[in-house]
């Protein structure tokens, strides 16, 4: 597979940027990790009877799915930057959760699916920010 590059409109291939695939896929597996972690929360540890955050829970999960398969297979920076943006978002409000409460919700930070969350949540958002970069400065050289 490849594409043009902005600058030289020279096709660039993917399969040469081997860098560039393994941060792929690290960051797919956190966005993946994370939305597994919500969707268990959601359907089995009772979130789905929680007022607004509930439903947030399900579409967490929905999202992080769509954007860890997007990460794979549409070589574009913009899954990178949605990966970036759920890793910030759902890692911002989980610190909201631990800290002053969100929407009601107080979480501590502890156990396995709050660390495995949180994990995961910084893999997309540091893998979402160096993906791009590194891909923009492969393209341009």
């Amino acid at each position: 597979m490849s594409v043009r590059s902005r600058t030289t409109d020279a096709p660039v291939s993917f399969e040469a940027m081997p860098l560039a695939g393994v941060l792929r896929g690290l960051t797919s597996a956190g966005v993946l990790l994370s939305a597994v972690v919500h969707l268990y929360l959601y359907a089995a540890d009772g979130y789905d009877s929680i007022d607004v955050v509930g439903p947030m829970f399900l579409v967490n999960a929905v999202a992080g799915l769509v954007i860890g398969v997007l990460l794979l297979i549409w070589r574009s920076w913009i899954p990178l930057f949605l990966a970036a943006g759920f890793g910030a978002a759902t890692l911002g409000a989980y610190i909201l959760s631990a800290t002053i409460g969100f929407f009601g919700v107080n979480s501590q930070i502890m156990g396995v699916n709050e660390w495995l969350g949180a994990v995961s949540e910084a893999v997309a958002l540091i893998g979402g920010i160096a993906g791009i970069l590194l891909e923009r400065r492969t393209r341009a050289s």
